[in-house]
């Protein structure tokens, strides 16, 4: 498959999974409520809402949502400028998904910060579900929509020992964050960029020696 239609399949596929899962989760379910993934009492589809970045992250801010908001159409921007300018260069394949993962997280989240305050109304902690295009309008204006997060996975739970200093004798969660389809791709993106980023552009400069090999005047003579 060609670099274009990859991108776009990896792109379409992460955001399709996200928005389907975050609609279902928005229209059947309450925030605070939750069920188990497979009956495994470690994971779980946990509803709630957050206005601030990935994880449940947020700038304490009076305008800290629309300067969030703001920040993730501006790194839109600059993710679409990277993978265009990565295509022009034929980047490696693995180089390119890195960042269509990274891309495609970035604009799951913006869609529910752009869209989700104008097409749905408010979840309630209590006495029924969000619905989806009401008659009274959004919970909120453009760019004022919350990120839907569901994926809680809280695998150990202990208390830090004493002797540590500020923590010790206090309860520890592991993971404790709730988070969504886009922030996992946008984490997988960045972490594999961040292992495999020698082999990506490693790859890139053999496949520039094979298309551009070097003349006879720049070959070493072996002596």
């Amino acid at each position: 498959m060609k670099r274009l239609p990859f991108i776009l399949l990896v792109i379409f596929l992460v955001l399709f999974i996200d928005q389907s899962l975050k609609i279902w989760v928005k229209t059947h379910m309450q925030i605070g409520e939750e069920f188990p993934i497979l009956g495994q009492n470690w994971a779980f589809i946990h509803f709630v809402e957050n206005e601030g970045m990935a994880f449940g992250w947020k700038i304490p801010a009076l305008y800290g949502k629309l300067i969030l908001s703001i920040f993730r159409l501006g790194a839109i921007v600059f993710l679409s400028y990277i993978l265009h300018q990565l295509m022009k260069a034929e980047a490696s394949r693995g180089l390119l998904t890195c960042f269509a993962l990274i891309f495609a997280g970035a604009l799951g989240n913006i869609i529910d910060s752009v869209f989700y305050g104008q097409i749905f109304s408010a979840s309630p902690y209590h006495g029924g579900v969000a619905e989806l295009f009401p008659e009274g309008g959004g919970y909120a204006g453009v760019l004022y929509g919350k990120v839907v997060d569901m994926f809680y996975f809280p695998m150990i739970e202990s208390v830090w020992p004493s002797w540590m200093p500020f923590v010790g004798g206090e309860q520890f969660l592991f993971f404790r964050p709730v988070f969504n389809v886009a922030d996992a791709s946008i984490s997988v993106g960045v972490i594999l960029l961040l292992l495999f980023y020698r082999n990506f552009f490693t790859q890139e400069s053999i496949s520039e020696n094979k298309e551009n090999p070097p003349s006879a005047e720049q070959t070493p003579i072996e002596g």
